[in-house]
């Protein structure tokens, strides 16, 4: 059974940089354990990295979100050195925006050669471009179960990180580890 792991923008931009996100912060260990457990099984890992250049701010997303991140070959650009070891033998997608193009061709490409059987994604930001690339990851491959983590995924807030779960179970993308909910009073 073949089985791939995409792990989603797990950068130093994103987790303690410019876009410093606490919730991120926190699944680092849970996120780190799901990749060690993958590889021990012998899944596939894939990492996307967002990627940006000196006119990010003349983009379509530097004017919506006007802070500079993720510029190639700097520090913010890099995989967070928990997880680096973990990239030596897997492939690195660069996307220079939400959904990684590239991502949807590759699969495309490695289901031709050796289908695919299931595909799970975690990573940051939930509400960006963990459902970005899980909507084009089924996309491409329409008749594979696709899964998100919820507990390995982080959102710009926690209602917007909620906010995208419940859309991708909407587009029939397994959701698992989702917190408890508490009962409204």
């Amino acid at each position: 059974m073949r089985k791939l792991l995409i792990v989603v923008d797990m950068q130093n931009d994103f987790v303690t940089g410019a876009l410093r996100n606490e919730d991120a912060i926190a699944i680092v260990p849970t996120v780190a354990e799901k990749i060690r457990a993958a590889k021990e099984a012998g899944t596939e890992v894939i990492f996307t990295r967002d990627t940006h250049f000196e006119d990010y701010m003349e983009t379509e997303e530097g004017r919506n979100l006007p802070v500079l991140h993720c510029l190639k070959g700097t520090e913010g650009w890099e995989i967070i050195d928990e997880l680096k070891a973990w990239t030596e033998d897997a492939k690195i997608i660069d996307k220079i925006t939400f959904g990684a193009r590239e991502l949807g061709d590759y699969l495309a490409e490695e289901n031709e050669k050796e289908k695919i059987d299931e595909v799970e994604l975690i990573g940051i930001c939930t509400d960006i471009c963990v459902i970005s690339n899980a909507l084009l990851t089924k996309a491409f491959l329409p008749n594979i179960p696709i899964g998100v983590d919820a507990a390995c995924c982080a959102g710009i807030t926690p209602q917007t990180h909620k906010n995208a779960l419940e859309a991708m179970k909407m587009c029939q993308i397994r959701v698992t580890n989702e917190p408890e909910q508490a009962e409204e009073n």
